[in-house]
This record gives C-alpha cells, structure tokens and sequence, in this order.
C-alpha cells in the first residue's frame, strides 16, 4: 500500500507534519539513495528504503505506557485550560490516552498508539474490570455491596452493571497507595475498594452518592490485568506489554520492588 511521503514519516515519530516538510524540504530524506524533492510523493514502505540524515527509518509499531497520573492534570492530547497527561511520555503525535480519569482523580492510566487495543479495553463488550480505591467522607455500610451488586441508579437511562465492593481492613494491601494524609483511615471503615466495567461520567463518585456517601479521595488501581506498581511514583510512566484479555489482578500478589526501567506486567502473579 503506498501513502505519502511525510505522512509515513510522521506516523514513524520522525515529527509532525509541518516538522517532516521542512526537514524534506532541506533535502535531509532519501527514497532509495535519491533525495526526496517533494512531501507529497508516494512511496511504499515494504519496498522503498527511507532515510533521514542517511538513518533508515522504519514504521514503529505499538507501543503503550502505564502512567501513573497525579492528580491536577487532565486526560487530553490537548487543553487551552490545564496541563495534560502527555506532560509524562515522550512526545508523540499519534500517542493518546486509553478513556479518562478525572483531573483530580490518581492513579493507573494507559497511553498508547494502538487504537485497536483501546478499543477493546474500552468497549462495553469487553467487560473489563476497572477497580478504584476510594477514601469516603464517612465509614461505609456492609449493605452497599448488595447495592452495587445489583446496580444503582445514578441519574442515567439505565441502572449501573453490577459492581464489585470491599471496605478496606487496616491491614489491607490496598492502603498502602493511600497518601500519607490518608493512612490513618486505614480501618475506619472510610477506605475502600470499587470494581467496575463501565465508564460513565464520574461514575464512581456519583455511585457513593446515590447510597448517601461522597468520595474525598479516589485513585485507580487496575485497568484489566495491569495493576499500579506500587513503587512507580506520581507523574512516572511505564512501557508495558499488554497481557492476554480475560485475566484479571490479584491485589495482595502485586510485586513491590519492580525495576521500574525494565518492568514488564507479570502475568503469573496477576491471576486469581
């Protein structure tokens, strides 16, 4: 299939469009040997040998980050308003964020280049789970999770899909993402942890709400099988290899003391 000159080089990360054209236009890419006079001219990149600065170029394939948002920034290639999550990856034209946290919402979000991954861990379909530890204005009832079990009505056509819900023990494994500001609500019923499989606008908070709660603090933990490290640091991001769909965490079997430059999602010790 042929495409355009500085199409292919920008979907390769050589630049942006503008950026390609006048790095063509200073005779720097070769087609084959031959320099390249004009953006616009096809090429095929099975077959023709594109250099910049005599460099092969070559089309880059998929690649995703696990992020690990801080709150205060929002999820957006772009905003005239608040700085973005793409402040905490290598700049890139086609990478853009796997469905939205809220700007002050932390924790795991992905960031990619493969649509069709995207796609697939965001389609209802899909059924994937999606846990968020949430610190509530006041300690939890045992009820909610019958509640949230059989769907709650939170302003939509329709009642939410059946959610999973825990309230965090003092020695739960999961208080250990809590900030410093919010350890000593371990135990009092006020931490807890909510799975759901969908993504409706501010879900989480507006499902607390129907049963006569508030979120005051709420960070996500897991987006299908991949789990927050919890040695990677607000505003660090990741590459990961995407595991097989279907598998889903196990919170008291996630590794703490990752190489955080080499780390890879270790299916084994994700699964139930």
């Amino acid at each position: 299939m042929q495409v355009r000159l500085d199409k292919f080089l920008a979907d390769a990360g050589i630049g942006t469009r503008s950026e390609v054209k006048s790095i063509i236009k200073r005779k720097a890419v070769t087609i084959n040997g031959i320099c390249a006079a004009k953006p616009e001219i096809k090429i095929t990149p099975d077959e023709d040998e594109i250099a910049v600065n005599g460099t092969l170029v070559t089309m880059r394939g998929s690649v995703t980050y696990l992020l690990h948002k801080p709150a205060g920034y929002v999820c957006a290639v772009k905003d005239d308003r608040f700085p973005t999550v793409m402040e905490f990856v290598p700049q890139s034209r086609d990478l853009f964020p796997v469905g939205r946290l809220d700007k002050d919402t932390e924790g795991l979000l992905l960031i990619t280049n493969d649509g069709g991954m995207a796609h697939r861990m965001l389609s209802p379909r899909s059924h994937v789970d999606k846990t968020y530890l949430a610190v509530l204005d006041r300690p939890a009832e045992r009820a909610y999770a019958d509640l949230f079990s059989a769907g709650v009505e939170i302003g939509d056509d329709t009642p939410t899909l059946p959610a999973g819900f825990v309230i965090c023990g003092e020695d739960s494994r999961e208080c250990e993402y809590l900030p410093e500001e919010y350890r000593a609500d371990s135990g009092s019923g006020r931490v807890v942890l909510l799975t759901i499989q969908e993504g409706r606008y501010h879900q989480v908070k507006r499902m607390f709400h129907a049963v006569g709660n508030e979120v005051i603090y709420l960070k996500r933990l897991s987006f299908g099988a991949l789990v927050l490290p919890t040695s990677l640091k607000k505003g660090e991001a990741i590459c990961v290899e995407m595991p097989p769909m279907g598998l889903r965490p196990h919170f008291f079997k996630v590794p703490e003391k990752e190489n955080i430059d080499d780390l890879k999602v270790n299916i084994e010790a994700l699964k139930f």
